[in-house]
């Protein structure tokens, strides 16, 4: 035998073996070794042949720095093309093809939605007069362009830049149907791009006489009105194949600014747009001047209507509550009653644009937004902006925008349900999480403070410290979505002072669980869907389950308690009812007065208040205690006429035999507000304090150590 440890012992064949095994290693690195290197010098050899010197190499680098970036910006490109990917998945071409009627809570027709209203009439059978005029007007390159008109957006830029100001388009009519079909009027760069790669994906989808035929059933053209042939039967009372040159170029001049053009409200502008439409028709070379001539002496007249207003803005989102109900139904033709108010619907209109008119020039602000519940969660008005016909953005429904101190609510709704009262001390100082510390206005600190002097009062640094010290990030986040936010609540310890983006429907829905008793306040502006035959296809009371308890009822009356006294001894004095009605609410100013809200309720109605501007520029600290708060004022006033008047849950209703207001101004910021000084009617100033603190079940008194705010 052999011993295998021992390799003088191995066997000779085993020996040779393993010798082999070496020597084949060593031999076939040191040749792979050798053979890279001549397959190197060969590469290298190679290239030598196409060396460039002098101005040549100069070409050569600038055109090898091109090719990178261009594989860079095709890379960006793909990314930011991701959206408008997206957005071409869903079924576009069948949304409208519901046929809906919409009806108010009473049972009037308020509106319709759908492709078109009337029946399509194909493109081919459109007059001539028509196609020529919107071409003009809209798109004088559209046959010649792939969706974005490179010479056009060229021309307007030189137009503008000579004018100083912005007096022509350069979007393509492909661009506008992209729009109409995927996107909101939202002025941001990232729609914009976006609706340059959807123009780009419907030419190369559709033809050119699909994309017009398209354009012109589903543009919004006033009065309630979608596509040329509805707006032809409701302005001319005739079908669109028997306009003549007048009446096509007043339709045609109703794609710019429907709602400013529209011959029903304004005759005499639209006539003068028209007028443009017809120049634009000589001008473009598709007709002369003694073509038009007739047109310009004898303009369109139009069917003598009553203005009735239409909420559009609330249809718009009636008709996505239809859609995502759809699957339920096989018809297509249908018939919605709907929760909306007109009355109401028109107070909060008024509300919002008187305000703007009369204070908003002054505070720079452009813009507006309100919501209205009746506790229940019917919607009963809402305002998604202050022009529908110039832009169909809905603010409303669409726009996330920092809720600031109104946010705050959420972090306390989580301390009343962990067993914490109004009564509870927290100490009002600097702190820090991390790298953030949150400040109060003016720097100052109040010491040891209530939590409902915490909330009246707007204090910072109170539910930070809740936040980090006793309740943590997700229970507040895990609040919000359970009280009815459904915009993406955002993972930050910033949260609990306003800085994840809501709506201002989600405001308004978790507000109105608390006058609700802390159920919820399921939201809802569709009460039935019917087909034309009277069948029932959808109820809500009988095909939605009831609402359930998100707040416990102590939590909600403690958060009632604290809420209603914000209009009194709070940041929000000016939007404290008439008549003896006890309201509550929370107001809300954002970084740089970029935001304003007053999100308030009553035992009736819960509404929430928006103001800012659609570029996210700063107002004139603009604060939710001003415009928000008298804005709310103005339309509550109006919804609480003549109605049975309801208790907030936890609380005791106002003396029914006197009007109780504050006088006092808005505080400034960085100054304690004043004391409230009620106005006297029938009974002393004694009597009537007293009769607040028990209506409100007021915490102990504030102390002199009280701390404004912006809100």
């Amino acid at each position: 035998m052999t011993d295998p440890d021992n390799p003088e012992k191995r066997p000779r064949k085993q020996r040779h073996l393993l010798l082999k095994i070496d020597s084949w290693i060593d031999s076939t690195i040191w040749n792979a070794g050798f053979r890279s290197a001549e397959i190197w010098e060969d590469i290298t050899i190679f290239f030598r042949r196409f060396r460039v010197r002098g101005w040549k190499r100069i070409v050569f680098e600038l055109g090898g720095e091109g090719l990178t970036l261009g594989a860079v910006a095709a890379v960006l490109m793909l990314t930011l093309a991701q959206p408008a990917f997206e957005a071409t998945k869903e079924d576009w071409r069948n949304r409208g093809d519901y046929a809906v009627t919409f009806l108010d809570r009473y049972g009037n027709v308020i509106g319709h939605r759908g492709v078109i209203h009337q029946n399509s009439v194909p493109i081919d059978e459109l007059p001539d007069a028509l196609i020529k005029s919107v071409l003009a007007t809209e798109d004088r390159r559209f046959f010649d362009h792939f969706g974005i008109d490179v010479i056009g957006l060229f021309r307007a830029v030189v137009t503008n830049a000579q004018a100083g100001e912005v007096v022509q388009g350069g979007s393509t009519l492909t661009q506008q149907l992209a729009k109409n079909l995927f996107l909101s009027n939202e002025r941001s760069i990232d729609r914009k791009i976006t609706e340059a790669f959807l123009a780009l994906w419907l030419e190369a989808n559709l033809s050119k006489k699909e994309i017009l035929s398209t354009y012109l059933d589903r543009a919004y053209m006033g009065g309630g009105t979608f596509g040329a042939a509805a707006a032809a039967q409701f302005y001319f009372g005739k079908s669109i194949t028997d306009v003549n040159l007048a009446e096509s170029a007043m339709l045609a001049g109703l794609f710019k600014a429907p709602a400013k053009y529209a011959p029903h409200v304004n005759l005499p502008a639209a006539r003068g747009r028209a007028n443009e439409v017809l120049t634009n028709l000589v001008q473009s070379g598709l007709m002369t001047e003694g073509q038009v001539i007739a047109a310009r002496r004898n303009p369109a007249t139009v069917v003598d209507r009553n203005q009735v207003e239409s909420p559009d803005f609330f249809l718009d989102w009636a008709f996505d509550e239809v859609m995502r109900l759809s699957p339920r139904f096989h018809q297509h033709s249908l018939v919605v009653r709907t929760t909306i108010d007109m009355g109401l619907q028109s107070a909060a209109e008024d509300s919002v644009e008187t305000s703007l008119r009369e204070y908003g020039e002054s505070y720079h602000a452009k813009q507006g937004a309100m919501v209205v519940l009746e506790n229940g969660g019917a919607v009963r008005a809402m305002v998604g902006g202050r022009d529908y016909g110039e832009s169909q953005f809905n603010r409303a429904t669409k726009a996330l925008r920092q809720p600031g101190s109104s946010f705050k609510v959420y972090t306390y709704s989580v301390a009343m349900e962990s067993g914490m009262t109004p009564d509870t001390i927290v100490v009002d100082a600097p702190i820090y999480w991390g790298n953030w510390s949150p400040h109060n206005y003016a720097n100052k600190y109040a010491g040891r403070v209530t939590i409902a002097t915490a909330i009246a009062q707007s204090i910072n640094t109170i539910p930070v410290r809740l936040a980090k010290e006793k309740l943590g990030i997700q229970p507040i986040r895990a609040m919000a979505k359970n009280l009815g936010v459904e915009s993406p609540v955002r993972d930050d310890v910033t949260i609990p002072i306003g800085t994840s983006e809501v709506t201002v429907l989600d405001q308004a829905t978790a507000y109105a669980v608390f006058p609700a008793g802390g159920y919820q306040s399921r939201r809802h502006g569709i009460t039935q869907v019917l087909d034309y035959g009277g069948d029932v296809l959808y109820d809500f009371d009988r095909d939605e389950p009831p609402a359930k308890r998100v707040l416990s009822e102590k939590a909600d009356t403690y958060m009632n308690q604290m809420l209603s006294r914000v209009p009194y001894v709070g940041t929000a004095r000016k939007a404290a009812l008439d008549n003896g009605i006890l309201t509550a609410g929370k107001t809300g100013t954002t970084q740089a007065y970029r935001d304003a809200w007053f999100i308030g309720y009553t035992g009736n109605y819960t509404a929430a208040v928006w103001f800012g501007n659609d570029d996210y520029t700063s107002t004139n600290k603009m604060t939710g205690g001003s415009l928000p708060a008298m804005t709310f004022k103005r339309a509550m006033d109006y919804a609480h006429q003549g109605i049975t008047l309801r208790q907030i849950p936890g609380t005791q209703p106002l003396p029914p035999d006197k009007t109780v207001k504050t006088v006092a101004a808005e505080p400034e910021e960085g100054s304690p507000p004043p004391l409230v000084r009620p106005r006297m009617l029938s009974v002393d100033s004694t009597r009537i304090l007293k009769d607040i603190g028990q209506a409100l079940k007021a915490a102990p008194p504030l102390t002199a150590q009280k701390v404004a705010s912006a809100d």
